[in-house]
């Protein structure tokens, strides 16, 4: 198979972003801030880099958000085109959706919240090597048990799907890009929600469909959690996760030009700072995610956590594994750990939540 002209690139980013609540109440989870730029846009350059520009985005919650971010896509390089869902169609009714705006006999569909390092262009050369119906992207991981996995033959035909199993045949897991040939996604029902993963992969394989895999190392992460996106933030930071919308030297923190930093402060682990936030002394940010506005008052601690939109951590503060909301004022001494989450605008008083004794 040659693929004559460039594929089109389909971003599935609908999803609610339910386990990063309190931070998707008001903004879709593909527009977090991400390493200093809303998460998408790391994915937008690397289809931009693999030579790809045309983009369909299918989204659903808070769709206008994306348009109002991106817009024609232009300042990328790209031209991106955005279609709502009205209701859930699930993965594979969402690639169906999109159907009318496909341009190109080959294309190659995204999920909106991973973070990787995939060669688009090795992936599509797989595709058409193999002369394939759909080639799915792969990578090996240490326990594949909490995700699909995908079995492949010696020639790398993929010949079972098996969904979070505790007793794994194989490392290889389902990395959440494919390509298709246009005719497999018009034959997608298009009159109810269709799940890619559990209906029309194992459907082309027990069917005889050419369904191949293309099997590689790259880094590779979900941003579903708190923590991997805590830790996919970092990794970008410190340079182990690649992205073409980053450049310069990488290093222990990403500190934005209009942030005020006061001497004494540390910042180390991937911590990233946005626009006019301001650090205390004798601060210490460890791996944390601080949006655009936030102020983290002297001697605070914060590890691992992400701190939203305008909000405040008042001084010698502890907030470890955790989530504060937009506009929320966590007080003097306070102790946020283990996944605690605070609403948006909620004010704790000095000594309001404590872990320890020790005032």
């Amino acid at each position: 198979m040659r693929i004559d002209t460039a594929p089109d690139a389909v971003i599935l980013a609908g999803g609610m972003g339910t386990r990063l609540r309190p931070l998707t109440l008001s903004v879709p989870k593909p527009m977090l801030p991400t390493a200093g730029v809303p998460f998408l846009t790391h994915l937008l350059s690397r289809i931009k880099d693999a030579g790809l520009s045309h983009v369909v985005l299918g989204t659903s919650f808070k769709a206008e958000v994306f348009e109002q971010h991106f817009s024609t896509g232009e300042e990328l390089g790209l031209e991106i085109e955005y279609v709502t869902e009205d209701e859930p169609f699930g993965t594979g009714g969402a690639i169906r959706n999109v159907l009318p705006h496909l341009r190109a006999d080959t294309v190659v569909v995204f999920n909106g919240d991973v973070l990787g390092g995939i060669d688009v262009r090795a992936v599509l050369q797989t595709h058409a090597d193999a002369d394939a119906d759909v080639t799915l992207h792969l990578v090996r991981v240490s326990d594949p048990r909490p995700f699909g996995c995908v079995q492949t033959d010696s020639n790398g035909r993929v010949n079972a799907f098996l969904e979070k199993t505790q007793d794994p045949p194989t490392d290889q897991i389902n990395a959440g890009c494919y390509v298709f040939q246009r005719e497999w996604i018009e034959k997608i029902p298009s009159d109810r929600p269709v799940s890619v993963e559990r209906e029309v992969f194992p459907a082309l394989v027990s069917g005889g469909s050419r369904v191949f895999g293309h099997v590689d190392s790259a880094y590779w992460r979900d941003m579903g959690t708190v923590d991997d996106f805590v830790a996919g933030s970092a990794d970008l930071v410190r340079g182990i996760a690649p992205s073409p919308a980053l450049s310069g030297t990488r290093g222990e923190s990403l500190v934005h030009p209009t942030a005020t930093v006061v001497p004494g402060a540390v910042l180390i682990g991937g911590t990233v700072l946005g626009a006019r936030v301001t650090v205390g002394a004798g601060a210490r940010l460890d791996g944390a995610v601080v949006f655009d506005g936030a102020h983290v008052e002297a001697g605070a601690v914060i590890e691992r956590s992400i701190l939203g939109y305008d909000c405040r951590i008042g001084p010698r503060a502890l907030v470890r594994d955790s989530v504060v909301g937009n506009g929320a004022d966590v007080g003097a001494r306070c102790e946020l750990l283990r996944g605690a989450r605070v609403w948006p605008c909620v004010t704790l008083p000095d000594g309001g939540v404590r872990f320890s004794t020790n005032v």
